[in-house]
């Protein structure tokens, strides 16, 4: 018949005194107290380990940091452990890994190994910004949370205020930026899979609101006031730049003589946006345009320099302030200059896949763009050639007209 053990009670415990040798002091239920020649009392939990029935013990931890009832809480858990045949000190072991683990494997930590990533592959610019969004936006937040507990409901919470603020663009980029770091996250086994892959559904693209642009009938008005304007001849060249090479504005106002191939006759143009290069070819009044500045600018790196730092490129905003003062406010913005040229030249019948190219358009339909590679480079040189000499023909008072059967120049003349 087994022994029957009589309970410890908190006065036993306290009282407990070091002897020559180790005490123990029994709570049942293989629960013990230990007390070392030293003094120090642990508490010791022993069972059979399941499958092998091998005889073993864990540590509870010592008094008084841990009480009687928390050492005998803790017996308890063992026990229900045992009665599903997982062994207490195998599992105390896992849960300490995890929380290692859990310290290691944190968004702040795979942010980084993002980041390395991006910097080794991407250019310095896309680099830092991708940097600067995560710095305010994400790791304040999130930085320390277990990549584990990156879930839906979080990264919500964290998107919510930004999106009130109605930054959709911004919240859609970090979405992008979320799902690239918790997919690294995978790939290095911390996760079994992303669980905010859907994430970006919530936060539908907003409307674009298209630019006002000019009609095709209205371009000999526009390069007249152009040339007319009380403006300084950096300005009224980058509009004109702008307007022949139907760049982006921030691009033509970024335009570098470094860029500029006068061999090929194109200028290269970095398109951050999609992180990849874009060439436009340069017709003779473009280069005419270049020729002009030359005495202006060719000893700065930037072929429309700003008017107090020659070393700074002009403000990515004079055109449209310009073209506001010139009486175009609510008909065109510099913007608006690229919606004007694709009017014309879609009304002229030119392909719209080599006007898309030329305009620097992504295309949108994802399979077609990952089967089409070509930027119709060719092929765009005498659509450039074509606007260029429309442009020109308007600056001699010819107007385009767009009639049944297409379009039709008119001399004023």
């Amino acid at each position: 018949m087994a022994r029957t053990i009589a309970p410890l009670n908190n006065t036993q415990v306290k009282q407990a005194k070091a002897t020559d040798k180790v005490k123990t002091l029994r709570d049942g239920g293989g629960l013990e107290l230990r007390v070392s020649p030293n003094g120090k009392k642990s508490w010791i939990f022993k069972y059979y380990v399941p499958i092998t029935k091998k005889r073993t013990n864990i540590s509870f931890g010592s008094y008084p940091n841990v009480t009687l009832g928390q050492a005998r809480q803790k017996r308890n858990e063992a026990q229900v452990l045992l009665a599903q045949n997982i062994d207490p000190k195998a599992h105390q072991l896992n849960l300490e890994q995890e929380a290692r683990l859990n310290l290691e494997n944190t968004f702040s930590a795979f942010a980084i190994q993002y980041l390395a990533l991006k910097e080794e592959t991407t250019r310095d610019t896309t680099h830092q910004k991708r940097k600067q969004m995560l710095n305010k936006y994400l790791l304040p937040s999130i930085g320390q949370t277990p990549i584990k507990d990156i879930k839906p409901l979080l990264m919500k919470s964290v998107f919510a205020p930004i999106a009130k603020q109605g930054k959709i663009e911004t919240v859609k980029r970090l979405c992008i930026i979320a799902n690239e770091i918790m997919r690294l996250a995978v790939v290095n086994g911390a996760i079994e899979f992303n669980p905010i892959a859907e994430l970006t559904k919530l936060y539908p693209t907003p409307k674009v609101k298209h630019q006002p642009s000019l009609k095709p009938e209205e371009l000999p008005e526009l390069v007249d006031r152009v040339d007319k304007a009380n403006i300084t001849i950096t300005t009224r060249n980058l509009i004109l730049w702008q307007l022949h090479t139907m760049v982006r504005p921030s691009e033509a106002a970024q335009a570098k003589w470094e860029d500029i191939d006068y061999e090929e006759n194109l200028w290269r143009v970095y398109i951050s946006k999609i992180d990849t290069f874009h060439y436009v070819p340069l017709t003779p009044q473009a280069l005419g345009i270049l020729e002009v500045m030359k005495p202006i600018s060719s000893d700065c790196e930037y072929i429309f320099p700003a008017d107090r730092d020659k070393k700074k490129h002009t403000n990515t905003q004079s055109a449209n302030m310009a073209l506001k003062r010139m009486g175009f406010k609510d008909r065109t913005t510099a913007h608006g200059l690229r919606g004007l040229a694709s009017t014309t030249l879609n009304a002229n019948g030119f392909d719209g896949d080599v006007i898309e190219a030329a305009l620097s358009h992504q295309e949108p339909n994802k399979i077609r763009r990952a089967y089409n590679h070509t930027d119709y480079l060719e092929r765009r040189k005498p659509l450039m050639r074509w606007w260029s000499d429309r442009i020109e023909q308007a600056d001699k008072g010819e107007v385009l007209t767009i009639g049944v059967r297409g379009l039709k120049v008119v001399s004023n003349g």
